[in-house]
Formats: structure tokens, C-alpha cells, sequence
């Protein structure tokens, strides 16, 4: 690890303030630092300088009211798996939370930092490869080990984006609020990731002197059943192999409306369109929630390693689809 200075932050317009003063990269911030932390050792990232987030006041609340949920940036995973408002009419999100890694990371992983944290790829994470993705000019994954890269959207980097707790927020509606030397402003949260198409090098829309400060949920519509499935490699915690966050406004066994967003197989939370389309309007049964599946995956264009991604994500769909029917 290189060395750095560190600064506890006193306010949002200091830590963006220092960002835009500095080159790309030589500022970085750390909340909980799992991520980030990895980064350094691994020498991806070598920073003169690190924000400590954690000593700014008041970013780590969350409150509910008629109008639904807010939720700092800095508030840790376990905070959000285990609020009671979360669990129960939020469930996609508190199952998403409990999810994620070990009580030990969730214990210091923030909401920030699990949305806005960097591939776990091993071409990327490895300082002696110059992949696509940190400036070089080729996808290793493509032709090389792509067990867990992506099946849709990687076209040219075929990574995919870690967080758990992105999906279900997606599912959810929810928006993200960003501060910058200009000010606030807020945008849907499917809205701030982007694919490798727009850009290899980055996974969100984030200016470099930018910061997420808040996520908004909006009040569940009644009758809502919301599930967040995971298959991992490892029983205990992992990284999803495919993920499927499913928000359903149900009339009895009907879908009135169907939010489908998958994580686990794309660079950015996937928002399956065609699973929406064919569940919404639809009495649930075992065929409409097959086909919900197949819809989701007809453009999936897996790699060398990675096909059984296409029938896991089919079955993960079909599942959630039938839970919310039951």
C-alpha cells in the first residue's frame, strides 16, 4: 500500500472542495473503506489522499414517513437490514441488506459505498494487468476466465457491478442525491449507473468533485410484495452470481405492476424490461413466470464460463414471480 495523508471531513463543501482541487484519483473518499481499502493493497488505486466520511454529522439517519424513506449515505448495511420499517414494507431491501458479505463488513459497509463500489473482476483487481477497464485496450474476460462476468449489457468490459443493495433500490423507485460544488441534485438511481458502452472506465455518472449524500425511497403502493433472491457460490457470504429483486403490486394472484431488476449479470443493476412486460396484467401461474424468465434472458450473450448465468437468472425470475403469487 502507498502511502497517503487522511482528513476527517467537517463538511459536504469541504470534502467537495478538496476533490476539486485535486487530479483525478489523487482524493479519494472512505465511509466503511471494504472496498476501498482492497483497492489500495492491490495497488488499483494510489491515492495521495483519503476523506474520511464517517465525521460528517447527520449523513448516516434514516427516516420514514407517508411519503416514504430516506436513508443517508452513511448509514451502515446492518442499520438498514435490521430497521423494522425496512423489513416490513421495504423487504426487497432488508433481505438485499442481510445479503450482503459477513455482520463484521455490513457492520461498517455503508449505503454509499455498496452502491458506489468498483468490479470485483480479476483482471481489473490485478496491478500487473492493463485491462480495458483501468485505460489498457482489451476485455480479458472475453477470450480469457469469465465464470462470473457479465451475460448482458458487457459489450466492450464485461464486468459486473457487485452491489446488492442497488438492485432492490432500482426495483423500489428509488432516487439518489447528489452534492457538488454547484449544489445538490437528484436523479433516479437507475438513471445513475451506466454501462461500458457509455463509459469502460466508470460504473456511475459521479463527477469526480461529486458525492452521493442521500437515497429516497418512495411509500410501497398497497398490496406490494417485494423479495430480493441470491445465488452465491458459497453458502455462507459471496458475491451474487445472478440476483433478482422483484417489487409486485398483486391483486389476489393478478400483477397489477411488476418492478424486475437483476444483479449478478451486467455491469450496471439490470431493470429487465421484458419480465415486466410479461408479468404485468398477468394471473401468475407456472407458465407466465417461465416466460417472465425467458423474456429476460432472450438477448443474453454469455461467455466461455458463464452460460449457466442464463438459467440461473430464468429460475430466479420464475421463482420470485410464483412467491409473489402465493
Amino acid at each position: 500500500m502507498e502511502k497517503f495523508s487522511y482528513i476527517n471531513a467537517t463538511s459536504l463543501d469541504q470534502v467537495t472542495s478538496l476533490l476539486s482541487e485535486s487530479g483525478w484519483g489523487e482524493v479519494m473518499l472512505i465511509a466503511g473503506g471494504t472496498d476501498l481499502l482492497t483497492e489500495l493493497k492491490e495497488h488499483v488505486e494510489t491515492p495521495k489522499t483519503l476523506i474520511n466520511l464517517k465525521t460528517l454529522p447527520g449523513m448516516d439517519s434514516i427516516t420514514t414517513d407517508a411519503s416514504g424513506l430516506k436513508i443517508g449515505a452513511l448509514a451502515t448495511i446492518d442499520d438498514i437490514a435490521r430497521h423494522p420499517t425496512i423489513q416490513h414494507h421495504y423487504t426487497v431491501l432488508a433481505q438485499a441488506a442481510v445479503s450482503v458479505a459477513t455482520p463484521q463488513i455490513r457492520n461498517v459497509g455503508t449505503l454509499g459505498g455498496n452502491l458506489c463500489q468498483r468490479p470485483r473482476c480479476w483482471y481489473y483487481r490485478d496491478e500487473t494487468i492493463d485491462c480495458l477497464k483501468k485505460g489498457g485496450d482489451t476485455c480479458y474476460a472475453v477470450d480469457g476466465l469469465s465464470k462470473y462476468h457479465a451475460i448482458l449489457g458487457g459489450d466492450p468490459v464485461y464486468i459486473v457491478h457487485p452491489s446488492d443493495l442497488a438492485p432492490a433500490l432500482i426495483a423500489l423507485g428509488a432516487s439518489v442525491k447528489i452534492v457538488g460544488p454547484a449544489g445538490e441534485k437528484t436523479m433516479s438511481l437507475e438513471e445513475f449507473f451506466t454501462l461500458p458502452a457509455t463509459n469502460p472506465f466508470r460504473e456511475n455518472v459521479l463527477e469526480p468533485n461529486e458525492i452521493v449524500v442521500e437515497v429516497t425511497v418512495p411509500a410501497a403502493k398497497p398490496n406490494t410484495k417485494s423479495f430480493y433472491l441470491k445465488v452465491r457460490e458459497k453458502g455462507s457470504f459471496d458475491f451474487a452470481l445472478a440476483s433478482v429483486a422483484g417489487v409486485f403490486e398483486m391483486d389476489r394472484q393478478t400483477c397489477k405492476t411488476a418492478s424486475v431488476v437483476l444483479g449478478g449479470v451486467a455491469p450496471a443493476p439490470w431493470r429487465s424490461k421484458e419480465a415486466e412486460a410479461a408479468l404485468t396484467g398477468k394471473m401468475i401461474n407456472e407458465s407466465v413466470s417461465q416466460k417472465a424468465g425467458t423474456d429476460a434472458i432472450q438477448d443474453a450473450q454469455p461467455l466461455n464460463d458463464n452460460a449457466y448465468k442464463v438459467t440461473l437468472t430464468q429460475n430466479l425470475i420464475s421463482r420470485a414471480a410464483m412467491m409473489a403469487a402465493s
